[in-house]
């Protein structure tokens, strides 16, 4: 079964300019803390940085001396083989059971490894006990394709 759980994720708000990214990265290396996730999207005005650690008591302290409008919330993350088809397998299962994936990004595997992915749904609960009861498996009805008669 691969691993579920449930991190918070932190999403710090940035300004867009030079160096701003690079404070944020270099205050969590300082505390030793280590990025399992991250994305950054951003805007004319500023940018998102969302990532999930190991460690929440040392990132909100690290965060702190930023400065930064951070909030935080609870993510499902599950580990994923990294291969085609394994984030279409947890999406597909989702929407088959009516939960609503608001967003997601996944980590970088190596090939034939595994990775992360990090998914924010609309039901927490649901969503684990879904996950748990099928083990994270998934698998939409084949379609064969008829040859056509002329």
């Amino acid at each position: 079964m691969p691993d579920i759980r449930i991190r918070t994720q932190y999403s710090v708000f940035l300004v867009n300019k030079p160096g701003v990214l690079a404070q944020v990265t270099s205050a969590l290396a300082d505390e030793k803390i280590n990025i399992v996730a991250m994305t950054l999207v951003d805007s004319q005005e500023h940018g998102v940085l969302r990532f999930v650690t190991d460690d929440g008591d040392h990132v909100r302290q690290a965060l702190a001396q930023l400065n930064l409008p951070t909030t935080e919330t609870e993510v499902l993350c599950v580990e994923l083989p990294n291969r085609p088809g394994a984030l279409a397998g947890i999406a597909g299962l989702m929407g088959k059971n009516h939960i609503n994936i608001n967003y997601a990004y996944v980590t970088s595997g190596s090939p034939g490894g595994h990775t992360i992915g990090v998914f924010k749904v609309a039901d927490l609960k649901k969503a684990m006990k879904l996950l748990h009861e099928t083990g994270g498996k998934h698998r939409e009805p084949s379609i064969r394709r008829v040859p056509s008669r002329r």
